[in-house]
C-alpha cells in the first residue's frame, strides 16, 4: 500500500430472508423473499405429498422451502453476474 492509499473500512450489511409457507391439502407452497437493501429477489415453490406417504407436514415444508431457496440462490447468482457485467467497463476503463 502506498502513502496515497487509505485502507478500506469494514462494511457490514444485513440481508433479510422471509419464507411464508402455506398448506393446501397435500400441497405446501412457499413464497421466499430476500431483501438485500439494494435489491429484492422473490421465489415461489411447492411440494406435494405422495398419497402413499404418511402425513408429516414438516417434510413438505422442508421440500418446498428447499426448492424456493435453491431457486433464490440461482436468481442471486444471476443478479450478481448481470451486475458484474454491467460494471465491467468501469472496472477496466
Amino acid at each position: 500500500m502506498d502513502e496515497n492509499t487509505t485502507p478500506r473500512q469494514p462494511r457490514t450489511k444485513r440481508w433479510t430472508l422471509r419464507l411464508d409457507l402455506f398448506e393446501e391439502g397435500d400441497t405446501t407452497k412457499v413464497h421466499a423473499v430476500l431483501d438485500t437493501g439494494d435489491n429484492r429477489l422473490e421465489s415461489r415453490a411447492e411440494s406435494r405429498r405422495n398419497p402413499h406417504d404418511p402425513q408429516v407436514p414438516e417434510i413438505g415444508d422442508e421440500y418446498a422451502a428447499g426448492r424456493a431457496l435453491v431457486d433464490l440462490g440461482r436468481r442471486l447468482i444471476g443478479s450478481g453476474t448481470a451486475d458484474a457485467a454491467a460494471n465491467e467497463p468501469a472496472l477496466h476503463g
